[in-house]
């Protein structure tokens, strides 16, 4: 008998905390830029440079979240039936937390035992663990942190389904995820629908994103002879596999660094990937042929990949990421047609193959033993079946509400009844008034009113669709303009930006105008105007943490460091610091001089919450410190080597 429930997850949690409200302008996103596209097709080029974001706008950055783990329920859906027991998590993404394999009491996925972001999302708060759904641009996903709609449907067999989906607002598309598990089946079949509803093409993104656990003797197998492999020099080399510099890449354990290798799929072959242990076993995940990409992402067993094995996840488990996309690499995106949609049928589950063969030196004999595996766990003909089946019934309306997601969706109904956009009235994923918030109220009242309602507080949420353009400049008003400011940014249109902003200022100067135009100074690198830009923001709204991280790194960057200090030392008179604040003064201090500060502050013990995949702060400002401890003569003897504590380097040889 197979069946869907509501739950509740408790697991040790640091609460996401409120988004920064302080718009992400020109927002550094992921690690996937590409300095050298090196042996790239000319397909594979076009779609590297083609649908490439600059920042996250209209969303928020989540970042309020801290290091602090408390026991918290987390709101949950369960498909069950006689083999499998699969556990999504609904206000993060509908991310797949756990896949049990009944029979053995294996979970197939990484499911982690705490729930920890960390920054390596497009807006910074993402966790480590289960499968994630990527959709819109590259990256982890806007909406993996947030809430997604969930409704309760049903497959043609009578099989209960979970459908989950959301309104993707860079994008502004739609995604469908419905999961079912027959009776009678040892997979969860996952039938993806990506709807772009715009009277214009869309660049679109997908990538299943599987972390399962890793074992020194796992191996990662997938059709293919060759990958193309990106690491963080940023340059795309096509590699064979599984040997490649005398190591075989397909053992996780084995690599030195952290890396993608894009498997370069043979497309006469099924598309599948597994992870399977020494005994043979472990989890699969196959698809139908929409869904071209497989990647492997290891951490690597140097000193600073074993660091965010252990940030991401404080159990000490070591895990690695398989991964299923729609284009060969997570470095490009596709061209999704006006009023189009794509689906495909994804199928997870335990598959066992010949230990000897899946572990031999025969490259083909260890696919041929995994793919004869993934075979007999679910056939193609059985997933091209299910396929076609669900292209009709998962058009269909669903039969109950579980769980309400963003009210973004709604807004955006609204929006084009309002202004005769294309619609977005899709019978199987309805956006109900009932999800709208505060987040969207302000916005319904543009819409019905013409006007914002007046608020002395910092907007809790943006646009940036033109279409709400003619409304705030009909509004008018000094709250409008720095909306409109923010819209026009978004789209490119920094001058004029500039000048709303001015003149939003020019009614009711506000920190938030203030700020804004201080962003500009800083993308045209005027350091000293974005320094005087900031003060005035500052001075407006003293006790906004937010604003006084980036008021500090405006005035190292001018080359202020003691007005910085000042700043730092008037804060922490009255509140408490946090280690972005303490990261900050370290590095102040150090400008200034002050070794024996820096020093302190970096003995003591700094921890970044959010601190960025990639980003080598901690251990630079190490490094600096110790170097002009030496020349100074306050240091006894050598410098010292980097704490482990403070060693988040990807590639061991920049260290």
């Amino acid at each position: 008998m197979s069946e869907l429930r509501i739950t509740e997850v408790t697991m040790p949690t640091a609460d996401l905390g409120p988004d920064n409200p302080l718009p992400p302008l020109f927002s550094s996103l992921d690690t996937h830029d590409v300095a050298d596209p090196g042996d790239a097709d000319p397909e594979m080029r076009r779609n590297i440079a083609y649908g490439r974001v600059r920042h996250v706008l209209p969303y928020l950055i989540q970042d309020g979240y801290s290091r602090e783990l408390t026991p918290q329920p987390h709101r949950a859906a369960v498909l069950e039936n006689e083999y499998l027991r699969a556990t999504f998590l609904l206000n993060s993404g509908g991310r797949l937390w756990s896949l049990v394999h009944k029979p053995t009491g294996q979970d197939l996925v990484y499911a982690n035992t705490v729930f920890q972001p960390a920054n390596l999302a497009l807006r910074d708060a993402w966790v480590a663990g289960g499968v994630e759904w990527n959709f819109g641009t590259i990256g982890h996903s806007t909406t993996t942190s947030s809430p997604v709609h969930a409704v309760e449907a049903r497959h043609p067999d009578g099989t209960v389904v979970l459908r989950m989906y959301e309104f993707e607002r860079i994008r502004r598309a739609v995604f469908q995820i419905d999961a079912w598990l027959p009776e009678d089946s040892e997979v969860l079949f996952v039938h993806v629908k990506i709807v772009n509803p715009n009277s214009e093409d869309i660049p679109v993104y997908w990538w299943s994103n599987i972390a399962v656990p890793q074992r020194p003797d796992t191996r990662v197998l997938a059709p293919a002879d060759a990958a193309w492999q990106f690491s963080y020099d940023r340059s795309i080399r096509r590699v064979p596999i599984p040997q490649h510099d005398g190591v075989d890449r397909t053992y996780p354990s084995r690599a030195d660094a952290a890396a993608d290798y894009f498997f370069d799929l043979n497309l006469n072959r099924r598309p599948w990937i597994a992870a399977l242990n020494g005994d043979g076993a472990g989890l699969a995940q196959a698809s139908t042929r929409q869904l071209r990409g497989r990647k492997l992402f290891v951490w690597g067993q140097h000193r600073g990949g074993r660091r965010w094995q252990e940030w991401l996840s404080p159990s000490g488990a070591s895990y690695l990421e398989i991964q299923a996309g729609l284009a060969r690499t997570q470095l490009e995106h596709l061209p999704l047609p006006a009023g189009t949609t794509w689906s495909w049928l994804e199928a997870y589950g335990r598959v066992t193959a010949d230990p000897v063969a899946v572990h031999g030196d025969d490259w083909d004999a260890a696919r041929a033993a995994a793919e004869d595996a993934v075979d007999l766990l679910v056939s193609a003909d059985r997933m091209a079946a299910e396929a076609k089946s669900a292209r009709d019934w998962a058009d269909g309306a669903p039969n109950a509400v579980l769980h309400i997601g963003t009210g973004w969706g709604a807004l955006e109904r609204h929006l084009r009844s309002c202004t005769g956009g294309s619609p977005i009235e899709l019978l199987a994923t309805p956006f109900l008034d009932s999800s709208l918030g505060t987040e969207q109220e302000s916005w319904l009242a543009l819409l019905y009113q013409g006007r914002l309602p007046a608020s002395d507080t910092a907007p809790v949420s943006y646009q940036t669709d033109p279409a709400w353009g003619p409304l705030l400049k009909e509004s008018g008003g000094w709250l409008a303009d720095l909306h409109l400011g923010v819209l026009k940014a978004a789209n490119g249109k920094l001058d004029k930006a500039s000048l709303v902003w001015t003149q939003s200022v020019l009614m009711r100067p506000t920190s938030w105008a203030w700020r804004n135009i201080g962003m500009l100074a800083v993308h045209d690198a005027e350091w000293k105007l974005a320094a005087t830009c900031y003060r005035h923001a500052y001075t407006l709204s003293p006790r906004s943490l937010p604003l006084l991280h980036e008021l500090v790194e405006v005035l190292l960057k001018a080359g202020q460091a003691r007005a910085a200090l000042g700043y730092i030392d008037a804060w922490c008179a009255k509140n408490e610091s946090d280690g972005r604040l303490q990261l900050l003064e370290a590095r102040a201090a150090l400008e200034d001089g002050l070794l024996d500060r820096c020093r302190a502050l970096l003995e003591d013990g700094i921890e970044v919450p959010n601190l960025r995949e990639g980003d080598t702060s901690l251990s630079d400002l190490w490094n600096d410190c110790q170097r002009a401890l030496t020349m100074s003569s306050q240091a006894d003897g050598e410098a010292l080597p980097v704490p482990e504590r403070y060693d988040f380097v990807m590639k061991p040889d920049i260290r």
